[in-house]
């Protein structure tokens, strides 16, 4: 055994994620290499240190966005490279498998997935009765890996929502519903496809007035990268402009810095009942003199000139 190879696993036999057979290895070596011991024995202390000071959990916000820029990533990255590997270097491949735990867990959910898969088989063809129990079962929001696709009935107040865990599953019910709006809320924070949280985010609007609705359409605002899922939140953010700062907050954050114009543009004519708040009279003056867009720079100045007209 290499000693390029113990080091590379060293972290992994200290935190207990390497295989038995390969830990068995590691151990063998490092009896005999002092190197590789002395590395394993600083590599511990650094462990030990670490382990005395409290963890810091990351805000909601922070990783909520981070999980959706890692799915956009993902749904991109070229994936060419690994089918050919495992395609024409089979031998290379089946070699990763005695020390990779990780790669051992994936053929592991692989054949979980088969099993899901031939169960879900014969879920449908049983009666129909045991086929809807097996729809409309919860599954815990940790569970949900993405939203699929979210539909409206015509017509009706009946939300139809397509959600992936090891398979595909699917829940009805109207937009009252506890397990229908927890749903919307995960697909407007962490789902890959921005038409669903587009759709998401659309369907939220129609419940302002829940304190958790107006956190997602808070958040889409704010962090979502689709300019078209920021206007459909501001939109449904808009009757609130006036009576809630935190809402008239991120709506002055978006017209300070948002990208999109259209966006800004609307952002504008939001603050405008509240033009003369300080806080929007102070974003407009500065918008008035400095502001790019020759359009916000011009109704900046007129708001301001209504304001002095009332003072």
């Amino acid at each position: 055994m290499k000693c390029e190879w113990v080091r590379e696993n060293i972290l992994l036999f200290v935190y207990n994620e390497l295989a038995d057979d390969a830990r068995y290895e590691l151990e063998q070596h490092v009896v005999r290499c002092t190197d590789c011991a002395a590395e394993l024995k600083a590599t511990r202390q650094f462990h030990a240190t670490l382990s005395n000071h409290p963890v810091e959990e990351p805000p909601p916000n922070l990783l909520a966005s981070s999980r959706m820029r890692l799915q956009e990533s993902l749904e991109t990255a070229e994936q060419g490279g690994w089918w050919q590997r495992f395609i024409f270097e089979p031998a290379a491949w089946l070699r990763q498998i005695q020390f990779s735990p990780a790669l051992a867990a994936v053929i592991f959910i692989i054949g979980f997935a088969g099993g899901i898969g031939a169960t879900y088989k014969m879920i449908k063809g049983s009666p129909p009765e045991a086929a809807r129990e097996a729809i409309s079962a919860p599954a815990t929001e940790s569970s949900i890996t993405g939203i699929q696709s979210i539909s409206q009935q015509p017509g009706s107040n009946q939300i139809n929502i397509k959600y992936n865990t090891v398979s595909t599953q699917e829940t009805q019910g109207s937009l009252n519903d506890q397990r229908i709006q927890q749903l919307l809320l995960f697909a407007a924070r962490n789902n890959y496809n921005s038409g669903v949280r587009m759709d998401s985010v659309d369907l939220l609007t129609q419940e302002p007035n829940d304190v958790h609705v107006r956190e997602a359409l808070l958040y889409a605002l704010r962090y979502d990268s689709n300019p078209g899922v920021r206007l459909k939140a501001i939109e449904g953010l808009g009757p609130y402009v006036k009576d809630d700062v935190r809402v008239r907050d991120a709506v002055l954050e978006a017209l300070v810095n948002d990208a999109n114009p259209g966006l800004r543009t609307q952002a504008l004519h939001l603050l405008d009942p509240c033009r003369a708040d300080s806080s929007v009279r102070v974003v407009l003056q500065k918008l008035a003199v400095n502001d790019q867009n020759q359009y916000i720079r011009q109704q900046a100045r007129n708001m301001l000139a209504q304001v002095s007209g009332i003072d």
